[in-house]
């Protein structure tokens, strides 16, 4: 298991047929490690553990509609009233962030209209809120910290 640029955190593994797995938080199963997987469970227990996210407002893996195409989406915080908080792009480390990986997301977030979009390798970690009103999003320095009322 390679260090990424997160946190320590604890996490479950075990072995059946041959193949590693990890404890999903947010699923409650063990998954298949993978590179991309072992970065999506830092984002989790980063989410979780260090921004106060309610595990109960995540979704991972969520299947999303796209211009009628279904596409999947990492990792997807919502606010308690149901709207799209945060939405979390998930790249192997060996993947390099680029401008073609931000466009991915920022593609699926035209219908879906987040508030906040990461992009991650778990090493380079890239935020920014959107600004509907003026079509363009600022780049943040990190993600804020989870607050019932938000809205």
């Amino acid at each position: 298991m390679e260090n990424l640029n997160f946190p320590g955190y604890q996490f479950r593994f075990k072995n059946r047929e041959n193949k590693s797995l990890i404890f999903d938080i947010i699923r409650k199963k063990f998954v298949v490690y993978q590179p991309e997987e072992w970065v999506r469970q830092h984002v989790l227990h980063y989410l979780i553990s260090d921004k106060k996210y309610p595990a109960s407002l995540i979704n991972v893996e969520k299947q999303i509609r796209i211009n009628s195409l279904p596409k999947r989406v990492d990792v997807v915080v919502y606010t308690p009233q149901g709207e799209i908080e945060i939405l979390v792009e998930c790249k192997a480390p060996e993947v390099k962030i680029s401008k073609d990986t931000f466009d991915q997301i920022a593609r699926y977030n035209m219908d879906l209209r987040a508030r906040y979009l990461m992009v991650t390798n778990g090493y380079s970690h890239y935020f920014c809120q959107m600004d509907y009103a003026r079509s363009t999003y600022i780049f943040l320095e990190e993600l804020p910290s989870y607050t019932p009322n938000s809205k």
